[in-house]
């Protein structure tokens, strides 16, 4: 078995990039990454998982590769191994974009069968003689994308692999192929729709910045356009902006290939091509499950819901009296109505970073999300993510039991009360008013004394009315009166008129 064992190894040390993806797709590893990484991921099968079959592959894959070369009347499996491939240097800094395959790897290798005295298990005892003795490799740090609460990954396709330009053009093109398992296709095929055209489980492609400090968000490069096969994927636009000044932003975010790709075992061609303007991004591939915000709302409600008394303690902490403070605050006011939506709140929930006892809807909080994600808390304008989500379960009891009033106050021991909007009081305006008789014209005396009581005509007492206005007829007179007192010489007292029906001039 041992020899059995170094044979196998042997084979695969010898196997182009082409042999390795196949040998990996048989066993349903993925197929995408370095060379060295592919060797690496092959070793480790024969070294812990190396099955007759597996062993019969290798040998299989072997004999297909090396049968031309084998001299007439000797079997393939006689003749020498060619030699491995020689230490592989470490990946430089900047790499391009790496598919699956190799284009290095169509250049004709020179075998050493002259030298059939060659030792190779102990030439090359420190990669064939079990993995641990791999030489140790400068680990770097890798790229990582934030998670996202509307995808779960299922498989890495291509995890996050630089974009390096290949010429000093402003657009770039990197490619990558790769296939995808029968498993894989499985998955995509039997997952439910969305909705039409639009599968759950879906190969996305995500962009970011080559930063490994921290997880990154998606962002994409410049002119960016992505092409599967041989139609171009569609990729978001920009959001026009409502304020003045302020340049339309575009959502970043996960692009669905699925629609583009080949269900089977045929490989899949992606071209990303995006401009080279001075900064470094990355791309990863990846196998997800989508889910919908009522999906998150009901496992919001299955696992983030805090206990009303824990609440409780809550608001009894943020009413606790500071001793440095010089005002002592008696009861906070919490509103029942979302800030999103100006709605009465069914689902209160709020983040548990956030200083404030203010709750919003988590209903049409994740609706927001799922159209256009930015997790940003309403109230204080703070990070608010789905994992820091929780529902308060001391609200939600206030929801029910107080159904009459859109405000309450927390109270220092813990307790609450309703606040009941006050009725705005009507005020009669305070003004002199002008009552007119309606038969003799006069009006109240300086006293206050009543007017005298109206006349009553067919059963209905008249209404007295108050002219407030002046008409031309009026003013032509006042003019020609003012003409008068001009050319007699001596101002002249402006007395009030009667005019018909009752009315009487305010002037």
């Amino acid at each position: 078995m041992a020899a059995e064992l170094v044979e196998a190894k042997n084979m695969v040390m010898s196997f182009r990039v082409s042999d390795l993806q196949m040998l990996l797709g048989f066993v349903g590893r993925s197929k995408s990454g370095l060379k060295h990484e592919l060797v690496t991921r092959a070793l480790q099968l024969v070294q812990f998982d190396c099955s007759p079959e597996l062993f019969k592959k290798i040998k299989e894959i072997y004999e297909t590769r090396y049968a031309k070369i084998s001299e007439p009347g000797q079997p393939p499996q006689q003749q020498p191994l060619p030699p491995p491939p020689p230490q592989h240097r470490p990946p430089s800094e900047t790499l391009s974009i790496h598919s699956s395959y190799d284009r290095n790897s169509a250049v004709t290798r020179t075998g050493l069968s002259t030298t059939p005295n060659i030792d190779y298990p102990s030439l090359y005892g420190k990669y064939l003689n079990g993995l641990g003795r791999l030489p140790v490799k400068p680990v770097k740090p890798e790229v990582r994308l934030v998670k996202l609460p509307f995808y779960t990954i299922l498989d890495e396709l291509l995890k996050p692999t630089e974009l390096v330009p290949q010429n000093n053009e402003k657009l770039q093109e990197s490619p990558c192929v790769f296939a995808l398992t029968p498993r894989q296709v499985e998955l995509i095929r039997n997952s439910r729709e969305l909705q039409p055209g639009v599968r759950s489980v879906q190969v996305v492609l995500r962009i970011c910045y080559t930063d490994t400090s921290c997880p990154q968000e998606d962002q994409y490069p410049p002119n960016i356009a992505v092409k599967v096969n041989h139609s171009y994927c569609s990729v978001p636009g920009y959001y026009p902006s409502n304020k003045p000044g302020v340049e339309p932003k575009r959502p970043c975010r996960p692009i669905n290939l699925t629609h583009l790709m080949y269900l089977s075992s045929a490989t899949n061609r992606i071209t990303i091509i995006w401009g080279n303007y001075g900064k470094s991004y990355s791309v990863g591939l990846f196998l997800v499950r989508q889910t919908t915000s009522s999906e998150l709302l009901q496992r919001l409600k299955t696992i983030g819901i805090k206990h009303p008394e824990l609440c409780k303690a809550l608001v009894k902490e943020k009413l606790r009296l500071d001793p440095e403070s010089e005002i002592a605050t008696t009861g906070v006011r919490v509103s029942l109505i979302c800030p999103l939506v100006k709605m009465r709140l069914s689902v209160p929930c709020r983040a548990e970073t956030c200083a404030h006892l203010q709750c919003f809807d988590a209903v049409f909080y994740l609706q927001m999300n799922e159209k256009k994600p930015t997790w940003m808390c309403p109230v204080c304008d703070k990070p608010a993510t789905y994992d820091q989500l929780m529902i308060d379960g001391l609200l939600s009891k206030i929801l029910k039991e107080c159904e009459d009033a859109d405000e309450i106050e927390y109270l220092v021991d813990g307790s609450w009360r309703p606040i009941k909007a006050e009725k705005e009081r009507s005020y009669s305006p305070q003004c002199p008013i002008l009552v007119v008789g309606g038969s003799t014209g006069g009006t109240s005396d300086v006293n206050g004394a009543p007017p005298p009581a109206p006349s009553v005509e067919n059963g209905k007492i008249p209404a007295d009315v108050v002219d407030l206005t002046l008409d031309s007829s009026s003013s032509e007179e006042e003019e020609e009166e003012e003409e008068e007192d001009d050319n007699g010489g001596g101002p002249k007292r402006k007395v009030p008129r009667l005019y018909k029906n009752g009315l009487a001039s305010a002037c």
